[in-house]
């Protein structure tokens, strides 16, 4: 079987899955993971703008792609050149373990996929840590951006057992934010990716400056692991544990 992935957490997952470049015919530069592994697929292009010649001279038998990270004209383009599609969108890591049962029937390993899937479905059982607080991921610096409760990212910290406000029930889930919009839903705990833009100390710093100037309890601010937050797929199993264990310390 040959596959193309244009979706990096699900690369990693077709790995994690027993595959390799035998049978994964190309993928994103922003595909990094395994490092061992991905090394050997050669680059089709980005996830916005793959090059659509490249996927099609690797003559792929699947092309794996995500709803929200790979534009429609690309799921178009697969459709009427006859290259099959798998497409995926989860927006809560309740939703990873059935999307992972269809990838591994789809790639023609179901029972690795199984696995996976029952793991995660055990991980997430488990009672939540309990918090009151609000917390609210930052992925963007300029301009500053969050993501909403309804994305996959927000409902990663849900999970962790934060609440995670909804500023743009009806917008794109990544709405542009500032230091009132803040203030205004009782943030008190901000997390800063490492991607898709990976926040420095000094951003930090400079936000909660502003932020002290305007409450008298300005948010705790954290340093976060971006793949944590966004990398759906078998990645969702090190990021709830991962995530969990470090909130329950606080």
């Amino acid at each position: 079987m040959r596959i193309v992935s244009l979706v990096p957490s699900l690369t990693l997952t077709l790995f994690d899955f027993g595959l390799d470049a035998s049978s994964i015919v190309g993928r994103t530069p922003w595909c990094i993971h395994p490092s061992e592994g991905v090394s050997d697929v050669p680059v089709v292009g980005g996830t916005k703008t793959p090059n659509l010649g490249k996927i099609k001279n690797a003559r792929p038998d699947l092309v794996v792609m995500d709803r929200d990270e790979n534009p429609k004209a690309v799921f178009d383009w697969c459709q009427e050149n006859g290259f099959p599609t798998f497409v995926c969108h989860v927006q809560h890591p309740s939703e990873v373990p059935d999307m992972l049962r269809e990838l591994g029937q789809a790639v023609q390993k179901s029972e690795e996929a199984e696995a996976w899937a029952v793991e995660i479905e055990t991980v997430l059982a488990e009672t939540e840590p309990s918090t009151q607080r609000v917390g609210l991921p930052l992925i963007w610096h300029d301009p500053l951006m969050a993501a909403n409760g309804n994305t996959y990212a927000g409902n990663m910290l849900t999970c962790t057992g934060f609440q995670v406000p909804k500023i743009e029930p009806e917008g794109t889930g990544y709405p542009v934010v500032n230091a009132a919009t803040m203030v205004e839903h009782g943030i008190t705990d901000l997390f800063l990716s490492s991607e898709p833009h990976e926040f420095t100390t000094e951003e930090g710093e400079a936000l909660l400056q502003v932020l002290q100037g305007m409450t008298s309890t300005p948010p705790r601010v954290h340093h976060i692991d971006g793949e944590d937050l966004t990398w759906m797929g078998t990645r969702t199993l090190s990021g709830l544990k991962r995530l969990r264990a470090k909130w329950s310390q606080h």
